[in-house]
């Protein structure tokens, strides 16, 4: 297998753009802010899943435009099956009552999905290591 040719300049910055703004969208979803006095990250997804019965569902968009967005970025057909089983674990665990909630803050599947997605473009030399945004 011979190593991947990186994208042209304009592609590589619109790729690394885009997924910068997913990663973005991706923490303000699982890791906004930090419980005082611990290391616990949470974020808009945990907060919205605490309201019984429109929290989780409000969560489901965010995760699927991240899914839709790696799709048009050219994900592989077999990572947006991963992708979609961890925004189908996240919605239907987070949507037990208390046990969901505390499932949410340690899941952070928006943030397991653009992880997902920047490897696969540094391995397609389709965004840059260097360029790595702090989602975690």
């Amino acid at each position: 297998m011979k190593p991947a040719r990186p994208a042209p300049a304009p592609a590589l910055a619109e790729h690394e753009r885009e997924l910068q703004r997913l990663e973005r969208l991706a923490n303000q979803m699982d890791a906004l802010f930090r419980i005082p006095g611990t290391g616990i990250r949470v974020g808009a997804d945990s907060i919205i899943g605490l309201v019984p019965g429109i929290g989780d569902s409000l969560a489901l968009a965010p995760a699927g435009w991240i899914v839709w967005k790696a799709r048009d970025l050219g994900a592989p057909n077999g990572m947006l099956v991963k992708m979609g089983f961890n925004v189908a674990v996240d919605t239907v665990i987070g949507a037990i009552p208390l046990i969901g909630d505390i499932f949410d803050v340690g899941w952070k599947g928006n943030l397991r999905n653009v992880r997902l997605l920047r490897e696969h473009l540094e391995a397609e030399g389709k965004a840059t290591p260097a360029a790595r945004a702090d989602a975690a």
